[in-house]
């Protein structure tokens, strides 16, 4: 099978590590393909009659999600139509006799992708991306960790309640490192260390709302991983809160404002950063933030409309600048819109697939897909998706193969 050089990360290290291209070039070399990350995760098949091999399997999959297949019936008419060039740079079968290949059908996908171990395949498709992402880099990780429910599942589990993922991804690429598969959005609290325990983490920014403000996450991510943590302070935890609301932000300066104009909507933002090392009943903290948003939408006469959202983090003044804090803050968002991307591009929460295995390993596999467009420097997910789905040839140069 041909190895995934995946050229196309050049750009992407460049933008996100500040390195010359030659470097970035360097790098790109030494990174692991996808196939070689792929091999890792097991075959749940018995072997006696297989077909295909797995990490075929897989990259067919990844190819036509790259191609906008939003289901496994998708997935199956893309291998079928795909020309033979393309089905050999995958590592599709060719029949010995016939010297033909022979794609995988809609039936052994589906079998397959419902089986395979959704906690592996994540971790391979998490590393291939760590990998890419850290290679290089000179400045501070910024890393969101956030759940989203898989809506349409829920008609498919006991009790009507849809598959909940917890993940955590890269601010900047918009890359999803770790993926896991929670019972609820209560039991996310309980995953959060287990999630973020493979990873490497050491000098990272760990972002994550309210529901993750707890003591036993900030001893875990600064004592336990060496990282530092920005936490959304919210009434869940009354008691920080009400140390946090009632510091005198009227005495204390704006540090850092920012103004942004689209979407529908102008907004202004203003942070303000106190060191309070030794005033909050909170593990680490070593600054409380407050950021002031005033937002009007831009159509029509309506009022300004303000929210004020506190947060604390570990770092201290001299470890992050205001303007790092809003940006890693207002960064965490971007998980938000990865989520958005999967609902609205690939129809995750209207999708069909809802047994098995199934749903975690298709949202692993938009991750990816939505991973190496943004490592390509796609502006938009869509268009990247129809583009692909004209020509089939075309997921060939996305994942730096050469045709047969």
């Amino acid at each position: 099978m041909p190895a995934l050089s995946f050229s196309l990360i050049s750009p992407a290290l460049e933008e996100l590590g500040d390195l010359p291209a030659g470097d970035c070039a360097l790098l790109a070399g030494e990174c692991p393909s996808l196939a070689e990350c792929l091999e890792r995760v097991p075959d749940p098949r018995d072997p006696r009659g297989v077909r295909h091999t797995l990490t075929s399997l897989l990259l067919a999959a990844i190819a036509a999600v790259l191609a906008g297949a939003k289901s496994f019936t998708a997935i199956g008419e893309w291998a079928a139509d795909a020309p033979p060039q393309v089905l050999g740079s995958l590592g599709v079968r060719c029949d010995p006799l016939t010297g033909r290949f022979a794609p995988p059908d809609e039936a052994t996908i589906r079998r397959v992708l419902e089986s395979v171990d959704a906690g592996a395949l994540a971790a391979a498709v998490g590393s291939w991306a760590a990998v890419r992402l850290r290679q290089g880099r000179r400045v501070r990780r910024a890393l969101a960790v956030d759940g989203k429910a898989v809506r349409g599942t829920r008609h498919a589990r006991g009790g009507g309640q849809a598959v909940h993922l917890l993940a955590v991804a890269d601010q900047q690429a918009s890359a999803v490192l770790a993926q896991a598969c929670v019972d609820g959005k209560t039991n996310e609290i309980t995953w959060f260390a287990p999630l973020l325990e493979p990873l490497d983490l050491a000098g990272c920014v760990i972002t994550a709302d309210a529901l993750h403000t707890q003591r036993e996450h900030a001893e875990f991510l600064v004592a336990g991983k060496e990282a530092h943590y920005i936490l959304v302070v919210k009434k869940n935890q009354p008691s920080l809160y009400a140390q946090v609301k009632n510091l005198p932000w009227r005495n204390i300066s704006v540090s850092d404002r920012q103004h942004d104009r689209g979407h529908g909507r102008d907004e202004h933002r203003a942070l303000q950063a106190a060191t309070v090392a030794a005033g909050l009943a909170f593990p680490h903290a070593a600054q409380a933030i407050r950021v002031t948003r005033r937002i009007r939408p831009l159509s029509g006469h309506k009022k300004w409309r303000t929210v004020t959202v506190y947060a604390i983090t570990s770092l201290t003044a001299s470890q992050a600048s205001p303007a790092q804090l809003a940006r890693w803050i207002r960064g965490h968002w971007r998980i938000e819109v990865l989520h958005h991307i999967r609902d609205t591009t690939y129809g995750e929460d209207s999708s069909q697939v809802r047994t098995g295995n199934g749903p975690e390993v298709m949202a692993s596999l938009r991750n990816l897909a939505i991973a190496i467009f943004k490592l390509a420097g796609t502006p938009n997910i869509a268009a990247a998706c129809r583009r692909h789905a004209r020509d089939a040839t075309r997921v060939l140069a996305t994942l730096g193969l050469t045709p047969s």
